[in-house]
């Protein structure tokens, strides 16, 4: 979920049954005790919003830079997330799990639930892709597999939200995890050859006559 505004405020009412981080915590999260407090929140639904717009796996550092507590605290939050989800505790099991995968946290559509997802996307919304998105979706094929940062880079713009479309739509996939950098790598799938009616990526035309000599990114494509 996006929201389209950031709200700024001097000073932060605790939510109730919330006291601020205490002593032991601020020693825990490297702060100065003399220095300034982060604002007294509900972590787990606070981590919750972070994990909402996420594109790709958070660690629990960065989550927990992301809101301001220890890792520690994180890390029990995650685990209450994971079992808020999973319905435990006679709770409702949601359509999506937080689930861990490579270098960190992320919210899935439920294996179960696959099938409606993806026939909603495709069938039920079937909205034409943008120009920025078939460009995105080029990129991909003849670069696979490729991390979202190496896209935005060929293409210098952000990318974020054209590659969550492709996703949605099935045209890409997730290929793999880099175990040091935590960058998702994607590729195309069957489905992109079914819509254009190859049965491989190979098949895809040549592009290299149609670019100008040492085009930034492109100097390697076929």
């Amino acid at each position: 979920m996006t929201t389209d505004t950031d709200r700024d405020a001097d000073t932060v009412t605790p939510l109730a049954g919330l006291a601020p981080i205490g002593a032991m915590e601020h020693e825990a999260a490297g702060i100065d005790e003399a220095g300034p407090v982060a604002p007294a929140i509900d972590v787990d639904r606070a981590l919750e919003a972070v994990l909402m717009v996420a594109d790709e796996p958070q660690s629990l550092v960065g989550l927990a830079t992301a809101v301001g507590r220890p890792v520690a605290v994180v890390r029990q939050a995650i685990e209450r997330l994971v079992a808020d989800f999973d319905g435990e505790a006679g709770g409702v099991r949601r359509g999506f799990e937080l689930r861990e995968v490579g270098a960190g946290w992320r919210i899935y559509v439920r294996g179960e639930y696959d099938d409606v997802v993806r026939d909603y996307v495709l069938t039920q919304n079937p909205s034409r892709l943008s120009q920025a998105a078939l460009e995105t979706l080029a990129v991909i094929a003849y670069k696979q597999p490729i991390s979202r940062g190496q896209v935005a880079a060929i293409r210098a713009v952000n990318v974020d939200s054209v590659v969550r479309t492709l996703l949605g739509r099935g045209l890409i996939s997730e290929v793999y995890t880099d175990s040091e950098t935590g960058a998702i790598h994607y590729g195309t799938t069957d489905l992109l050859l079914t819509q254009l009616g190859i049965n491989s990526i190979e098949e895809l035309p040549h592009i290299s006559p149609l670019l100008a000599d040492g085009a930034e990114g492109f100097d390697d494509i076929r």
